[in-house]
């Protein structure tokens, strides 16, 4: 690693936050302690996990990517945990690629572990990512807090999630650890639980315990699991039908909209801010990244 002061920024996703750690040729040895530090939210940084920005030719998980996308957002967990993909953390991603003059406006490619991105930088300051199809799979899970229980739909976006649909989102507890869930081996790497109340036509809200984060202020790939499973339940398929379904899904931090097109793409738009950049102190670095 470099003897320089590292750099880092802070940003957020409808309040689902990040640290930002340009390292565009991945030179920086982020360790999963490191990480963890950095997100802590009183011995570091804080944040909901952190966002390596390097070339994706640099990173011996995207360089395959490379042609397809020049930079790969190596995606951490707050825990310090590698995982597959982060939709709020893509859009915070392209915001800051934009805001470095590292890409410009409109259309670009963004290399994750759950596959090449498609996102695009509206004038409005909208990010709308193109997020990849949605997988169902028939076997789901019972989950359970304090007493009661909820049958919660499987749907995978590049990362596994379990989605439930409650009368009240103050049944899903504190959230504070992951609720627990029959069986367990449907998820044996862990997974995301939403908790969705209704807010009207095509209209809905939730709470979300991201595995490896706890509960966060919003979750991108949440809200389209979300989607694709209010819109099953709602007898809706756009593969069926050949008409786009879009639903809008409030998050404790925001709001995002999300739509299913009939091949199956599922396009997420929201906002990004960056709210803060600056240097590690010398001290702390060493003692972190060493």
């Amino acid at each position: 690693m470099s003897t320089s002061q590292t750099a880092f920024l802070k940003g957020h996703g409808t309040e689902n936050d990040f640290v930002i750690i340009p390292d565009l040729d991945n030179l920086i040895g982020l360790s999963a302690s490191a990480v963890a530090v950095l997100c802590d939210r009183r011995a570091g940084i804080g944040g909901d996990g952190l966002l390596h920005v390097v070339r994706s030719a640099a990173h011996p998980e995207a360089r395959e990517m490379a042609a397809e996308a020049e930079w790969f957002m190596d995606y951490r967990n707050g825990d310090g945990s590698v995982a597959e993909m982060c939709g709020n953390g893509v859009r915070v991603f392209a915001h800051y690629l934009q805001q470095a003059g590292l890409v410009a406006g409109g259309d670009l490619a963004v290399a994750t572990r759950g596959g090449v991105k498609k996102v695009h930088l509206a004038k409005n300051g909208d990010i709308t990512v193109s997020m990849g199809r949605a997988a169902v799979p028939e076997e789901g899970v019972t989950v359970t807090v304090e007493g009661r229980s909820w049958p919660a739909r499987n749907v995978n976006m590049g990362n596994p999630h379990a989605v439930a649909f409650v009368d009240d989102l103050a049944h899903a507890g504190t959230l504070h650890s992951t609720p627990p869930f029959t069986p367990a081996s449907v998820y044996p790497d862990g997974v995301n639980i939403e908790f969705v109340v209704e807010r009207g036509e095509r209209h809905v809200a939730m709470r979300v315990h991201e595995r490896g984060s706890g509960e966060t202020r919003s979750c991108g790939t949440g809200a389209c699991a979300v989607a694709v499973a209010a819109a099953r339940r709602d007898g809706v398929d756009p593969a069926v039908t050949g008409v786009p379904a879009t639903y809008t899904v409030d998050l404790p931090g925001g709001r995002l909209v999300i739509t299913e097109r009939p091949d199956g793409e599922i396009e997420m738009t929201g906002p990004a801010v960056i709210v803060a950049e600056g240097t590690l102190n010398s001290s702390f670095q060493e003692t972190v990244l060493t």
